[in-house]
């Protein structure tokens, strides 16, 4: 029996197709082993919105072909389909695919032995339907991550993404959504994650129909097995009065909405052609605060943008103090190339950036334990997901709050009312009630 290999890089779309993938190989009889073990197949599935996400890839090409010379090297994804030239250069490569027609990615392999070479990306700027590769099952027991849309049309001048993923949105057909959501529920899975590139776009593209994002969720939630909705990260003028009234009403949906800030700063926020001000966002997080109980708020910061002086990040520094947010994710800034950011005047000394980020990174901490400090010692409810050592669990609340116990019966997958006893760095601890 042959076998197949995958190592992930990036975003939860990443994982998704990655499932979706292995999905296809187990259909045409290959088990799947682990990263580092022998395979006959390698499966890279690449990110590229940092340099360093492309380093790690090409490292991981060249260690393995060293485990098995003649298996099959397929790189696939963001990094492949941006710079196919450039992989197809390593000698270690046999199939590059970029971010399309992954469905036909078995077809490809059966085609090739380890001394040939081949590439199939493609023009991803003229793709305009959404390619269905449902997923069985994913990788995680309890969360299933399930992409509903693709591309970006934003074209912020730092991101890459447009060029990787195409710069039309692609909805996918709201009958494929809740199929594929009940099948999963199904195999028990209990709560969704709807994910995409740009996952607030999600209908922007249907002509005729009037499918939305909205409606996405208040069908999915009627699916009785399912117990929990998430959405991915989102931009924040998402949540319009409108919106904000009518997720109030749908119980199975989560209150941790993780809205991209990128800075608190209004000139570099023109500058990363962001379409919202400080001013905009802090009020969206105040409405969501207003109407919906216990609500966090997770957000994704750079720092060290072309340009950004140290008056402009101190500017970010107070906002974000100010807003007090759940948790953030602080990136330095990476220049990609064919970004107008790359092109930019004024590049920030990464040292500047370690020190901006290691000051975020310290709020970060005093908002988290701001923010859990408020359930220390009461009852929440956890959808746990993984042990992480012998009788050792860990999982979530509804408002994203990781929690770990102890547990000598195996709660994986279960819904349990836990109370929190103590703050630890990044999650908590708790005792099943």
């Amino acid at each position: 029996m042959k076998k197949v290999a995958f190592y992930t890089l990036g975003c939860k779309v990443n994982q998704y197709e990655t499932d979706a993938m292995l999905d296809m190989f187990e259909k045409e009889g290959y088990t799947q082993v682990n990263s580092e073990d022998f395979a006959d197949v390698y499966v890279i599935n690449t990110c590229t919105v940092t340099h360093m996400s492309d380093r790690k890839s090409r490292q991981y090409i060249r260690r393995m072909k060293k485990k098995n010379p003649e298996a099959i090297i397929a790189v696939v994804g963001c990094y492949s389909q941006v710079s196919p030239e450039e992989i197809l250069e390593i000698e270690e490569v046999n199939l590059v695919m970029g971010t399309n027609e992954r469905r036909k990615i078995v077809e490809e392999i059966k085609k090739l032995d380890s001394t040939k070479k081949v590439s199939t990306v493609d023009d991803i700027m003229k793709v305009r339907a959404f390619e269905e590769i449902e997923i069985n099952q994913t990788n995680g027991k309890t969360r299933a991550f399930m992409k509903i849309q693709d591309g970006c049309d934003r074209f912020c001048t730092y991101c890459i993404i447009p060029y990787a993923r195409g710069g039309k949105i692609r909805s996918r057909d709201l009958e494929s959504i809740i199929k594929e959501a009940e099948k999963l529920s199904e195999k028990g899975y209990k709560e969704i994650v709807l994910t995409g590139i740009h996952v607030a776009s999600y209908g922007k593209d249907f002509k005729e129909k009037e499918s939305n994002l909205l409606e996405v969720i208040k069908k999915v939630a009627k699916i009785e097995k399912i117990e929990r909705i998430r959405l991915s990260s989102v931009e924040p003028i998402l949540f319009t009065d409108e919106f904000i009234t009518e997720i109030k009403k749908i119980d199975k949906l989560c209150p941790h909405y993780h809205l991209s800030l990128q800075s608190g700063c209004d000139e570099t926020l023109k500058r990363m052609n962001r379409r919202y001000t400080t001013s905009e966002y802090k009020e969206i997080v105040d409405k969501l605060r207003k109407n919906i109980p216990d609500v966090a708020i997770t957000t994704d910061v750079i720092v060290g943008f072309p340009g950004e002086t140290n008056g402009e990040f101190d500017t970010t520094l107070n906002f974000l103090k100010e807003l007090e947010l759940t948790q953030m994710h602080i990136f330095k800034y990476s220049p990609r190339k064919g970004t107008p950011a790359s092109e930019m005047e004024n590049q920030i000394d990464p040292q500047i950036k370690q020190f901006r980020s290691d000051s975020l990174l310290s709020l970060n901490r005093e908002n988290f334990y701001k923010f859990s400090k408020n359930y220390l010692n009461k009852e929440v409810e956890v959808l746990f997901e993984q042990a992480i050592k012998e009788n050792v669990y860990e999982g979530l609340t509804k408002n994203y709050i990781r929690v770990v116990v102890e547990s000598k019966k195996d709660i994986q997958g279960k819904i349990l009312k836990t109370k929190i006893t103590s703050i630890e760095n990044e999650y908590t601890k708790g005792e099943i009630i």
